[in-house]
């Protein structure tokens, strides 16, 4: 039987499926504040799910109308996820329509939660960022339920990292992390601290690796080079490089920051220690925010298209397609006044 012909799904349907009363599968599926366990509420929305369930006839109507792009970050409070919220604004005014924001701080039941919520109110497009550990694999449960979704109408954009069952744009990170590392260890760098965590999250940690890759390839030694774990915030850079001033920085050439909110903070904290930039350390960033131009001295950086991948999105998200398309982007190197050759050094040994 044709989807045009099939009886309409009722709530009723999802409760016997689920196994439990109406009244719970309501509560479930209505966002009630009434507790329900985990396990039962993983029933209902799994039955939904499965049987294609909508949850009102306002919601039907919305799928059909509703030209609204959803949103859905792993955090809004870094300047680069900023210029790609602003710039996927500025791309849906033009194309007729508009972007919701969501924020789940990269927690992934917290995503889950978020996308159920969103499916009822029937966006057009689905658009997700992705930073954390696991990557390019999204977890099976959120997967069924962006399957589910793409059955109804709707569209499917994942942005920082591929995952190819859907449109895709990711970006080149260990790429980015090995261009720096390249140019710090040809500007005759030996003794080398990156601020960042291999077990961070996914693009942190491919720009860790990047970094290690492109200074070794170069013959500065794995030895000379350390990594310092810090929140990947003005903060964390902040106290992190205060760590470094108070042990003493006269081994140290330079500092590679996984992102450029890192970096201010490290310059900063160099700053007020009295360590100067790039004098006594040179100090690099990633992604070309715009307090990477307006700090003192200004930020060497790998500048990332964030608002092309902002745009490109809410095309892709608003575009027909048959097959899913995986973008890869990739940066390229800016270099400024916080970084100097230590072209009088002898050779890395």
């Amino acid at each position: 039987m044709s989807d045009v012909a099939r009886s309409p799904v009722t709530l009723r349907d999802v409760a016997a499926a689920a196994g439990v009363s109406v009244t719970t599968a309501s509560r479930v599926l209505g966002g009630s504040t009434h507790a329900v366990s985990s396990a039962t509420a993983e029933r209902v929305h799994t039955a939904a799910a499965d049987l294609r369930y909508t949850l009102n006839a306002s919601a039907r109507a919305m799928r059909r109308i509703s030209e609204s792009v959803a949103l859905i970050a792993d955090d809004l409070t870094t300047p680069s996820m900023a210029m790609v919220v602003a710039a996927m604004e500025r791309q849906a005014r033009k194309a007729g329509a508009f972007v919701t924001v969501s924020s789940t701080r990269a927690t992934p039941d917290r995503q889950l939660r978020t996308v159920r919520l969103l499916r009822g109110l029937r966006p057009k497009a689905l658009v997700l960022t992705s930073g954390r550990l696991l990557g390019n694999r999204l977890e099976e449960q959120l997967l069924r339920d962006l399957r589910a979704y793409e059955r109804e109408g709707g569209r499917v954009v994942i942005v920082g990292a591929a995952e190819e069952e859907f449109d895709s744009i990711d970006l080149d990170n260990h790429g980015a992390g090995y261009c720096v590392g390249n140019y710090i260890a040809q500007s005759g760098h030996c003794n080398v601290v990156i601020l960042g965590s291999e077990q961070g999250t996914a693009n942190f940690s491919a720009r860790v690796s990047g970094f290690v890759d492109g200074l070794t390839s170069m013959g500065v030694p794995a030895s000379a080079i350390r990594t310092v774990s810090c929140t990947g915030d003005r903060r964390g850079g902040f106290e992190a490089a205060r760590g470094l001033a108070d042990q003493g920085t006269a081994a140290i050439d330079a500092v590679l920051a996984v992102n450029d909110a890192v970096a201010i903070g490290a310059m900063s904290a160099f700053r007020a220690a009295g360590v100067k930039v790039p004098h006594d350390v040179s100090v690099t960033g990633i992604d070309d925010i715009q307090l990477a131009v307006d700090v003192t001295p200004q930020l060497t950086t790998v500048a990332l298209p964030l608002t092309d991948m902002g745009a490109t999105a809410i095309r892709m998200a608003l575009a027909d397609r048959q097959e899913p398309t995986t973008l890869m982007v990739q940066g390229h190197l800016a270099v400024r006044d916080s970084t100097m050759p230590k072209s009088t050094r002898a050779p890395c040994p």
